[in-house]
C-alpha cells in the first residue's frame, strides 16, 4: 500500500505544496472539517490552515460550505487530477505560443543574427534535465538564477548539480535560488547554503519553475511530477536559448526575490516553532 508520504509527494508533483497536500489528504480521509479542527489535527496554527485552505480552493482541490460553522471539504481526487492535467496541457500550449511569438519578435527586432538559430529543446526525463543544466551552468560566466521545488533541489543534490553550483561560485560567479522551505527541507536548504548559494524562501510558491543562465538561456518546467529520485524518472522541461524569454524570466525572478525572505531566517522560524 502506498504510504502517506508517497501520496503527498505525488500530489506535490501535481502542483500542491507539502502543506496543501497534507491538508487535502486529511480532508479526503476524514471528511469535512473546520479550520480549527484541521489545525489541531495537523499540529499547526489556525492562520496557516486558513492560508492553506484558501490555496486549495483556488486550485480546485477543496470547497467551502455556506452553513455555520464553516466547513471545508476535499474535492474528489479524480476531479482534481483531471483539472491539473488540463491546466498543464494548457500551459504547454501557451509555451508553444510564446515560443512562436518570441521567434517572430526575434526576426522583426533582430535580437540575434538571422543565421543564428535559437535552441528550443524539450527535455523529457531527469537525466536530460541534469545533463543540459550541468552543461549550461558550466558555461555560466556571471549569474545563474533559479526557482525550484523540493524535488528539483533533491535532484540537484543527488546528481551533482550542487557541486556545479559550488564551482560557479568559486570561479567568481553568482547564483541565487528561490524555493518553499518546509521543515523537511531544512537539511537540504542547509546543503546549498553551505556551498555559498544565496537562497531565499517563498512561502507556498507553486508558480512557474525555471532557471536563467547569464540572462541569455533558460530552462522552464512544463511537468515535474517526480515521484522518486532517479535519472530515468519522467519530467518535462523546456530549454531555450533566447535572451528575450530569458529577460522575461529574469524580471519574474526579481519580483519574487523581493517578496522572498532569506533561507536562514526561515530556518530559524521553523526551529522556533519546534
Amino acid at each position: 500500500m502506498p504510504s502517506e508520504d508517497d501520496f503527498i509527494t505525488r500530489m506535490m508533483g501535481f502542483g500542491l505544496t507539502e502543506r496543501e497536500a497534507r491538508s487535502y489528504l486529511y480532508l479526503l480521509e476524514h471528511g469535512p472539517k473546520t479550520p480549527s479542527s484541521l489545525a489541531k489535527a495537523l499540529h499547526t496554527y489556525r492562520e496557516d490552515v486558513h492560508r492553506t485552505l484558501t490555496a486549495l480552493i483556488k486550485k480546485g482541490a477543496a470547497y467551502i460550505s455556506l452553513a455555520f460553522p464553516t466547513m471545508y471539504t476535499a474535492v474528489e481526487l479524480d476531479i482534481v487530477l483531471e483539472s491539473v492535467l488540463k491546466k498543464q496541457e494548457s500551459e504547454l500550449r501557451e509555451m508553444e505560443r510564446r515560443k512562436r511569438e518570441l521567434e517572430r519578435l526575434s526576426r522583426q527586432q533582430s535580437f540575434r543574427p538571422s543565421e543564428e538559430v535559437s535552441t528550443f529543446e524539450v527535455l523529457k526525463d531527469v537525466k536530460q534535465i541534469v545533463s543540459v543544466t550541468a552543461v549550461a551552468m558550466n558555461s555560466v560566466e556571471q549569474e545563474f538564477l533559479w526557482v525550484a521545488p523540493k524535488e528539483l533541489l533533491l535532484v540537484a543534490s543527488r546528481f551533482g548539480l550542487r557541486d556545479v553550483v559550488k564551482a560557479l561560485i568559486e570561479r567568481g560567479g553568482q547564483t541565487r535560488a528561490i524555493t518553499d522551505i518546509t521543515t523537511s527541507m531544512m537539511p537540504l536548504a542547509r546543503e546549498f547554503l553551505d556551498v555559498g548559494e544565496n537562497l531565499r524562501h517563498f512561502d507556498g510558491y507553486r508558480g512557474l519553475y525555471f532557471g536563467v543562465f547569464d540572462r541569455q538561456r533558460c530552462i522552464s518546467a512544463v511537468n515535474i511530477e517526480i515521484s522518486r529520485i532517479s535519472l530515468e524518472e519522467p519530467a518535462t522541461m523546456v530549454y531555450i536559448d533566447d535572451p528575450v524569454y530569458a529577460t522575461y524570466l529574469t524580471s519574474t525572478f526579481e519580483l519574487l526575490w523581493k517578496q522572498a525572505i532569506p533561507a536562514q531566517k526561515r530556518i530559524e522560524e521553523l526551529l522556533e516553532r519546534g
